[in-house]
């Protein structure tokens, strides 16, 4: 059998990271060596030996912690969102000094959300309108979410190689944020009520039809998949990977 995978959890105490390093534990590949909480050092993912971080903290700490860890040579798994793309460049310039290290940055990690924004961008060269609806717990501080900004992405460039106009929108009169944020032309409307977890529909409308394409998360069980195989892919896939999408073969 061959060793396992040296992993540091940052942010372990939070719920995404006890569930990631229960998840870690009980795979017979992986070890935890080293699961920190917001006040401890760094130093400690050196000293336990890791190889790979998964990082699950917080967007003011995400950038400092997996810059420490490419400059350290270790691999890194990010679940925290609210990478930009100015933060995404200053990341590939410091890989490109460390060029034997892997980072995947995934807005989510839950594999049907991950192939639900593959379909819906691939639908969405064929309909007129689309809009996004993200729906999460009241506790989430970024909106909208991380995965619902992928989403617009991946759905405006395949609307623009595809040369499809912007979608129709009579509005002239609106109350401030009424139609949702503008993220890449696409609009996103962010929901925050007590009870939900991580929810997603894109609205997709034409003449006389609609179609919606929902993913529910309704714990954080359903992300520990995507995490693990982050942690068994990325050391072989050098440089930045943005969304899992690019480690799956979705073939669409």
């Amino acid at each position: 059998m061959s060793t396992p995978i040296k992993v540091a959890v940052l942010g372990a105490h939070g719920r995404m990271g006890t569930a990631a390093v229960k998840a870690i534990t009980a795979a017979d590949d992986l070890e935890v060596v080293a699961a920190l909480g917001s006040k401890d050092s760094l130093d400690a993912v050196l000293e336990a030996g890791a190889t790979h971080i998964v990082d699950l903290t917080v967007p003011s700490a995400s950038e400092a912690n997996v810059t420490f860890a490419v400059e350290n040579g270790l691999h890194a798994v990010v679940g925290t969102t609210g990478w930009d793309a100015p933060q995404r460049e200053r990341l590939e310039a410091t890989l490109e000094q460390h060029p034997e290290v892997g980072v995947l940055i995934a807005p989510n990690f839950a594999l049907g959300s991950v192939i639900a924004t593959a379909f819906a961008a691939k639908a969405a060269r064929y309909f007129e309108s689309v809009e996004i609806v993200e729906m999460h717990h009241p506790n989430k501080v970024d909106a909208p979410s991380g995965t619902a900004a992928r989403t617009a992405e991946l759905i405006a460039e395949a609307r623009r190689e595809a040369g499809v106009p912007a979608a129709p929108d009579a509005t002239t009169k609106e109350l401030p944020g009424a139609r949702g944020a503008d993220v890449d032309g696409i609009p996103v409307h962010a929901v925050r009520l007590r009870g939900l977890n991580a929810h997603q529909e894109v609205l997709l409308g034409a003449q006389g039809e609609q179609l919606v394409i929902r993913h529910d998360s309704f714990d954080q069980s359903s992300f520990m998949p995507g995490i693990l195989l982050g942690l068994r892919t990325v050391a072989s896939r050098p440089g930045l990977t943005h969304g899992l999408d690019g480690y799956l073969e979705l073939g669409l």
